[in-house]
């Protein structure tokens, strides 16, 4: 095995390590604690990487080890080894896909924490039944993450399910997982909602954006957003419901609007909201560029409604599939419990291909 792949090629070994030394030494400031929030940010990113760098560290030291027996045994024409250096190799390679699987995140924000929403399309009071289906699917996800999730708007249907809802997701590389998961999500089922018990299909859309902070790639101009301030409708307590904490911001130039009624303050609701709308107007400018690079290549489908990434049948049979990736299973209870990372890595996969 190459150790090219520790400098500039999978995985940049060294590069990395200077980056958690870095951190550790910006942990070590006396004023590091004095924004708690960011320095929780910092202490979970250093965590992440050190325990990412260690095992690349470890790997590579068992390369070395299992190369020098071999070579040891070689040398003195040693067949006493038996088919241990075989399956050690075997071992080697399992925790080496493992770990280039993290490789594949090598976006500009894969790393950060990730904003998913939910919207409910056509398909009435199924399509809303969907989006709550959806939402407790995603929310298993990051549980098996251990990731934090902190809803941040939510609009209930009238008669079942909820209409759209958004929640934040703290976790290292949330973002690389959970950007495969945009797009339109498709359900076909015996609709529990219908006294003739008639096959429905419903859809969903889910957007994905990375929750970023000021970023000096993007500048918000102040005299382009209009603020509005109202009333909580979800829970939180008397104090949420009684005081104008929700925000609603609207960004002029793009008509793009978002909503933060989650926390109990203005200032954090705003907050939360800008990071909202710093995720789509990064998200927005690029698909501009794929969309400009797309027509330069003579190629362009407008995303629709019909193009949904992926369909999830349950009667008359079951099967997920992923439309892009043609990866699917009929374990389709253990997909809407979460367990959806075996499409996100055959999504990664196959886009490192193309």
């Amino acid at each position: 095995m190459s150790e090219s792949w520790k400098r500039g090629g999978y995985f940049d070994l060294d590069r990395k390590s200077s980056q958690a030394v870095e951190l550790r030494t910006l942990t070590s400031q006396a004023d590091f604690w004095q924004d708690q929030a960011k320095a929780v940010a910092v202490g979970r990113q250093l965590e992440s990487l050190e325990s990412e760098v260690n095992e690349w560290q470890k790997l590579l030291d068992d390369v070395r080890q299992l190369e020098a027996l071999v070579s040891l045994a070689e040398k003195d024409d040693d067949s006493s080894l038996g088919d241990e250096p075989a399956e050690t190799l075997e071992s080697l390679q399992a925790r080496f896909t493992k770990l280039e699987f993290f490789v594949m995140f090598s976006g500009k924000y894969d790393e950060k924490n990730a904003i998913l929403s939910i919207h409910a399309g056509t398909g009435g009071v199924d399509a809303q039944d969907w989006t709550q289906m959806l939402e407790r699917m995603f929310i298993r996800m990051a549980e098996r993450h251990n990731w934090k999730v902190e809803v941040i708007d939510r609009l209930v249907g009238n008669e079942a399910g909820i209409k759209s809802v958004s929640f934040s997701i703290a976790g290292h590389y949330a973002y690389g997982y959970l950007k495969s998961e945009a797009g339109v999500h498709r359900l076909v089922r015996i609709s529990p909602f219908d006294s003739e018990g008639m096959r429905h299909t419903s859809f969903a859309l889910v957007e994905v954006l990375p929750e970023l902070d000021e970023d000096g790639d993007l500048v918000i101009n102040p005299d382009e957003l209009e603020i509005d301030f109202f009333r909580s409708s979800g829970p939180g307590g008397q104090n949420v419901n009684k005081t104008s904490s929700a925000v609603r911001i609207t960004h002029k130039p793009t008509g793009i609007v978002v909503a933060c009624q989650s926390e109990r303050s203005q200032h954090q609701n705003r907050e939360l909201a800008m990071k909202m709308l710093r995720g789509k107007l990064i998200t927005l400018r690029q698909s501009e560029r794929d969309e400009t690079n797309a027509n330069i290549k003579g190629k362009h489908e407008k995303a629709a409604w019909g193009k949904q990434i992926r369909s999830y049948v349950l009667q008359p049979y079951q099967l997920v599939k992923d439309h892009r990736t043609n990866h699917e299973t009929a374990d389709v209870n253990a997909i809407l419990d979460g367990e959806i990372d075996e499409f996100i890595e055959a999504y990664l996969r196959n886009k490192a291909k193309t």
